[in-house]
């Protein structure tokens, strides 16, 4: 559906075919809509009204954040490692040495990969047991699974060019490589990210008693999800500047609808009982990579920039401000891939 869709639409218009297959996608050919006050405002008000009560729930003193009265685990050395790599990797990303340029593009992977060995040394020194410790096989298959996970919004993107990248100039081979390795570090990110924020005092059973919502497994609500999804992909390239959040909507409700119809448990499904605390840390984990995301990309010399219509204003580093509210689906979709992962490998290991 993700592949196909969108280019069912595309061909059923007078729109060339090619242009959205280009590889590299260097061609920019899609005019976005200029900024829009009635836009921004709707969008802005959706957005707070979606998220404004679990942000007053978790604000609420109900005694589930004092702090725990045990005591921390030792810092461990790999964890310090990561630090000093993350700074080193830091200065040399926003820097320009001449001799350093032949490597100047490529700060993001050893940025990311501190962070990453950063994250689960937090969350060893909170619990005692993190990713890279407790489930090394695990962990080490989030990283191509990740590269291909990656490619998929990539490959959607074509449809919208919401963002693009410059500063470097690849071949076809190159860039594949390169990005992969790159794109590799999303999943590992996110989700060593969400074990720390999941271990946190303040976080501790605040979201265990929230909305219950029943419908979660209805199997009618799912079709319905299917086919407006469904839908909604095969036209983001019709209508780009209207269904460019569709970009990271559509995948998640395809991923929960189709858990739905074959049985399977989903992100959404402890919300039946009330329990939302999967998907605030998921939500949150994406929201604070981003924020490192979004940092680190402004003044490195292979980025990202973005073009985004009807609401590309107040940017924070590269990204208009709404534009932030596209890690949260983002969050819940690093979760559900995950959670699938996981599965399918506690099961290949017997």
């Amino acid at each position: 559906m993700l592949l196909g869709l969108p280019l069912v639409g595309i061909v059923f218009t007078d729109l060339p075919l090619q242009q959205y297959l280009q590889f590299p996608p260097a061609t920019r050919y899609i005019v976005h809509a200029s900024f829009s006050w009635p836009a921004f405002i709707g969008i802005a008000v959706f957005s707070l009204a979606a998220i404004l009560p679990l942000i007053i729930k978790g604000l609420q003193e109900d005694g589930a954040g004092k702090p725990d009265s045990l005591k921390l685990y030792r810092f461990p050395w790999w964890g310090w490692a990561g630090i000093i790599t993350g700074l080193i990797a830091w200065t040399l990303a926003w820097t320009r040495f001449p001799w350093f340029a032949s490597f100047q593009p490529h700060t993001f992977n050893l940025l990311w990969l501190s962070y990453i060995m950063v994250m689960n040394a937090l969350t060893y020194q909170r619990k005692g047991h993190c990713l890279i410790i407790d489930r090394p096989g695990f962990f080490s298959l989030l990283f191509p699974v990740s590269a291909v996970f990656w490619w998929f919004f990539e490959y959607l993107n074509r449809f919208v060019q919401n963002w693009y990248y410059t500063g470097v100039s690849y071949s076809p081979l190159e860039y594949f490589l390169y990005a992969s390795l790159s794109f590799s570090t999303v999943l590992p990110a996110v989700l060593s990210t969400r074990e720390w924020i999941s271990g946190t005092s303040w976080l501790k059973g605040k979201y265990k008693s929230c909305i219950q919502l029943h419908f979660v497994q209805s199997r009618a609500l799912a079709w319905t999800l299917l086919l407006i999804s469904g839908a909604g992909l095969s036209c983001i390239g019709i209508l780009p500047n209207y269904l460019f959040s569709l970009v990271w909507i559509s995948p998640l409700l395809i991923i929960i609808a189709l858990q739905v119809l074959t049985g399977e448990t989903h992100i959404f499904s402890y919300t039946a009982q009330g329990d939302w605390s999967l998907i605030v840390v998921s939500a949150l984990a994406a929201l604070l990579c981003g924020c490192f995301w979004e940092t680190w990309n402004y003044h490195s010399l292979a980025r990202w920039e973005y073009s985004v219509p009807l609401v590309h204003r107040y940017k924070i580093f590269e990204m208009p401000v709404l534009g932030y509210a596209g890690y949260i689906p983002f969050g819940l979709e690093c979760a559900a891939v995950g959670s699938m992962l996981e599965k399918l490998f506690t099961k290949s290991c017997g």
